[in-house]
């Protein structure tokens, strides 16, 4: 699966070359651009199809360059998702502790956040991604899961269980419940980089519309009867 990092031995030879200091302003600059780029190309072609070189030349470096910082492609796709996505849940888990509203707010907010964090951005397109190529790349799909999935449920299981321990939900089956709020974004999400683009105006579902359904819908089912 790794992406053998088969540099230039002219770019070798220049970095080899140039004084420590230089090499390690070039490492400090460049970097984000390279993640940047990676998003882009792993979100419109995939992670099997997009070629470091590719990675590089978008980002405006040499192939060479772009190994400095990360050894393989799999490193740069795992950057790319602590860049995006898992770095945020330290923010997440702390804004869940500040949170004072009811807990009925507290799950719009959830999900409202998630939308504008993460589901407005290119970094949307990378749950798709893992999906389509777990049965390939295993290794990524295994690191999704650690990093994304499972810091994602425990946050949102703790937001159902604040909710049971003050009474204002019901006793829920928390291992299955929190799929309940998971579900609908990645429907939306799967739908915003599958059908969307190829759906007419008629069609097409507002995301922010969409949630607050199901919003309504999982809390008629969560809160408890007066």
């Amino acid at each position: 699966m790794s992406s053998a990092p088969d540099n230039d031995p002219l770019d070798d030879a220049a970095t080899d070359a140039a004084p420590p200091h230089r090499r390690a302003r070039r490492k400090e600059a460049r970097p984000g651009e390279l993640v940047d780029a990676a998003l882009a190309l792993f979100v419109e072609k995939g992670f099997a199809a997009t070629r470091v070189e590719e990675v590089a030349a978008r980002a405006g470096v040499s192939k060479g360059t772009l190994f400095l910082y990360f050894p393989s492609k799999e490193e740069l796709f795992k950057a790319v998702v602590r860049e995006t996505i898992a770095g945020r849940f330290t923010e997440w888990n702390e804004e869940l502790d500040r949170f004072d509203g009811s807990n009925a707010e507290l799950v719009r907010y959830c999900m409202h956040s998630w939308w504008e964090r993460i589901g407005m951005t290119a970094a949307s397109g990378i749950t798709k991604l893992v999906m389509s190529e777990a049965g390939m790349f295993p290794e990524i799909a295994a690191f999704y899961q650690q990093e994304v999935v499972g810091p994602g449920y425990n946050l949102l299981r703790r937001v159902l269980q604040r909710g049971m321990d003050s009474g204002e939900f019901r006793p829920l089956q928390l291992e299955y419940a929190v799929y309940s709020l998971i579900a609908p974004m990645i429907f939306l999400l799967m739908w915003k980089h599958s059908m969307a683009p190829c759906c007419p105006a008629s069609q097409q579902i507002d995301p922010v519309s969409f949630i607050d359904s199901q919003v309504s819908l999982l809390l008629g089912g969560m809160l408890a009867s007066g």
